[in-house]
């Protein structure tokens, strides 16, 4: 596997991966809204994918690098990624190209009484990284309860 910032042509990669996960999100592959905010991130170079030869993207991520407070803006394994390390790797790598402290990283995931929470692992895999549950968020567009995780940087 390789992380590496995504190009134009992962756009199809990221429709693919948003694909396995509108069931909790919500759509986004015929939104022009979520290509609009793929591609924004690629030119500004704040989008990553995790790729393997010949199987696509593992995994992508949209990331928030303004500081103090860093946005985990959007995060997605691939089904046959999942649970091999690919969403450690994206955001190791993000962490390392775009976080200086002292500040926070901040991303909304699944409430505790979503459907997806247990089932994704989102919330596990947030805190396994060292990300605490702080304030609700708005739910999401699929009516889904949502909440903030944190995580401090210094």
């Amino acid at each position: 596997m390789i992380v590496r910032p995504a190009q134009e042509r992962d756009l199809p990669g990221f429709l693919a991966l948003a694909a396995q996960v509108e069931h909790w999100f919500g759509p986004m592959v015929e939104d022009p809204g979520f290509h609009d905010a793929v591609n924004s991130h690629i030119r500004q170079s704040t989008a990553l994918v995790a790729a393997a030869t010949g199987s696509g993207l593992l995994g992508g991520l949209l990331f928030g690098a303004k500081a103090p407070v860093f946005h985990v803006d959007w995060l997605v394994v691939s089904e046959q990624g999942r649970g091999q390390g690919v969403g450690r790797a994206l955001m190791d790598e993000a962490s390392r190209r775009f976080v200086r402290g002292p500040g926070s990283i901040e991303v909304v995931t699944f409430g505790a009484d979503h459907p997806g929470a247990v089932s994704s692992g989102a919330r596990v895999f947030y805190e396994s990284l060292g990300f605490t549950p702080a304030e609700a968020a708005e739910p999401g567009p699929e009516g889904g309860s949502r909440q903030i995780y944190r995580r401090t940087v210094t």
